[in-house]
C-alpha cells in the first residue's frame, strides 16, 4: 500500500483502490453525502477501516474556505453549568470536525459585544455566544458576518438565532413543585421585582398567580453576581427582614441555592422540613450535597446539537439558515431538599419541550 511521503499515512487513494471506487466516491462517502448507495458506502467505509485512513481536516477546511474553528464564549468556565455545557459543545463539535476555541467574558456587556464583533486571535466559522448582557441593539448594530447562535435566557426574535429552554415555564414548574409540596410562602432568590422581563421572575409570579396567592415582594432578593456568596447573602438578609420564615425557597440557579442552603442551616432552619429549596441547572454538586439538591435540569446535550445545527445551516443553507428562536426540553429533578434525607430520588420525570 503506497503511502503519503510526506506524512507516512494512507492516501485517499488508497481507500478508492481497495474499495474499487473512485476517489471522489470516497471524497462522498467521508463528508457525508447521501446519494451513494448502501452497499458502495459499505465498501468504502471497510476500507478507511482496513487502511486506517484519517482526514487530514486542515486541509479539508482550506480547500473549503474555512477554519475548523468555532467559537463558544461563556461568562465563567468555573461555573458548573457553563463547564459541562462547554464539554456538550466540544463533543458534538468534534463529530462535525470542528476545534472549539472557548472565551470568558466575566459577565461584561463590553466583553460581550467584542465577541459578537469577532474579536479573536483567529479566524473561526461559527460564534456561540451564552450572552448575559447584550441588548437587541447590541445585535443591530452587528458588522461582523460570522454565523451566530445566542443562547441564554432572552431572545432576540429574528435579529439572532437563539437556543434556550423556556425559562418561563421551567421556573414554573419549579414554583409548583414547592406549591404541590404544600408551600404557601415561597421565596425567591435572585428575583428583580422590577423586571418584568425576566422570564424565571415570570415563571415564578404565574406559579404563585394560578395558585390564588398573592405577590410577597418581601419574599424576593435580589442577588449583585451568580454565585454561592450571593446566594448566602441574600437569603440571610430575607431572614433578618421577615417575621415568619418562608416554607419554599426557589433559587435562580442551583449555585445560588446552595448558598440559600447554608444561609437556611446557619439560622436553625432544616432543609426540607422547615423550607424545601428547588435550583435551577442540574449542576454536578447538586446531586453530591446532602441533602441533594431538587433542579430545573436542562437538556445541554439538546442545545449543543441545536446550536450546531444552526451554525452550519447558515454556513451551508438550509432550513435553519435564517433566524429562529428554538426551546429544548427540560425537566424538574426531584431529590432531598424537597423530599426529605434518604428519600428516594425522582429522576424520571417526563422532559418538557
Amino acid at each position: 500500500m503506497a503511502q503519503d511521503q510526506k506524512t507516512g499515512r494512507p492516501r485517499l487513494t488508497d481507500v478508492a483502490e481497495i474499495a474499487g471506487v473512485s476517489m471522489k466516491t470516497v471524497s462522498n462517502v467521508i463528508n457525508g453525502y447521501q446519494h451513494v448507495a448502501p452497499r458502495t458506502r459499505e465498501r468504502v467505509l471497510a476500507a478507511v477501516d482496513e487502511v486506517g485512513y484519517r482526514p487530514n481536516l486542515s486541509a479539508r477546511n482550506l480547500a473549503r474556505g474555512r477554519s475548523g474553528v468555532i467559537a463558544l464564549v461563556v461568562p465563567r468556565l468555573e461555573m458548573p453549568y457553563f463547564s459541562a455545557l462547554a464539554g456538550r459543545v466540544i463533543e458534538r463539535a468534534q463529530a462535525r470536525g470542528w476545534f472549539v476555541l472557548i472565551h470568558e467574558t466575566g459577565w461584561d456587556r463590553a466583553a460581550e459585544r467584542a465577541a459578537l464583533e469577532g474579536h479573536f486571535p483567529q479566524r473561526i466559522d461559527g460564534l456561540i455566544v451564552s450572552t448575559q448582557r447584550l441588548s437587541a441593539e447590541d445585535l443591530r448594530m452587528r458588522t461582523d458576518r460570522t454565523p451566530l447562535v445566542l443562547l441564554g435566557e432572552h431572545g432576540y426574535g429574528d435579529l439572532a438565532h437563539h437556543v434556550a429552554i423556556d425559562n418561563v415555564a421551567a421556573s414554573r414548574t419549579a414554583v409548583e413543585h414547592l406549591l404541590d409540596r404544600g408551600c404557601r410562602r415561597i421565596a425567591m432568590i435572585g428575583a428583580d421585582p422590577d423586571d418584568g422581563d425576566d422570564p424565571r421572575m415570570r415563571g415564578y409570579t404565574e406559579a404563585l398567580g394560578h395558585a390564588g396567592l398573592r405577590l410577597d415582594r418581601n419574599l424576593m432578593r435580589r442577588i449583585e453576581s451568580n454565585s454561592g456568596e450571593e446566594g448566602e447573602r441574600a437569603t440571610r438578609d430575607l431572614l433578618a427582614q421577615v417575621g415568619e420564615p418562608p416554607d419554599g425557597l426557589f433559587a435562580v440557579t442551583d449555585w445560588v441555592a446552595l448558598g440559600a442552603i447554608r444561609a437556611l442551616h446557619l439560622a436553625g432552619l432544616h432543609v426540607p422540613d422547615d423550607v424545601a429549596v428547588v435550583g435551577f441547572d442540574d449542576i454536578p454538586y447538586a446531586r453530591a450535597v446532602t441533602p441533594s439538591l431538587t433542579t430545573i435540569s436542562p437538556d445541554r446535550t439538546a442545545i449543543a446539537e441545536l446550536a450546531l445545527q444552526m451554525l452550519e445551516a447558515q454556513l451551508s443553507g438550509g432550513e435553519l439558515a435564517e433566524p429562529v428562536d428554538q426551546h429544548v426540553p427540560f425537566h424538574l429533578v426531584v431529590r432531598e431538599s424537597t423530599t426529605g434525607i434518604g428519600a428516594a430520588p425522582a429522576e424520571d420525570q417526563e422532559p418538557v419541550a
